[in-house]
């Protein structure tokens, strides 16, 4: 993707624009940054797991949703 002079290029720039004593802070926020993102996408990674993982209860009766057309169909059967 990137060459080794690309690296180089970019470097310089970041050097130039935040100078030495500031390129450590930026990489620790960096590095929290991508710290945070790993563990609230492995989080969410568990919920999913235990959603579909998670058996059915069971004794419960289980809701049927019905539209307001299969409302009015069944009560036009009973007329």
């Amino acid at each position: 993707m990137f060459g080794q002079g690309d690296l180089l290029l970019i470097g310089g720039v970041i050097l130039l624009l935040f100078g030495p004593g500031k390129i450590p802070e930026l990489m620790k926020g960096l590095g929290k940054g991508m710290k945070e993102f790993k563990k609230a996408q492995s989080d969410i990674e568990d919920e999913f797991k235990k959603i579909v993982d998670a058996p059915e209860e069971t004794g419960k009766p289980k809701e049927t949703i019905t539209t307001k057309t299969e409302q009015s169909d069944s009560s036009t059967l009973k007329s």
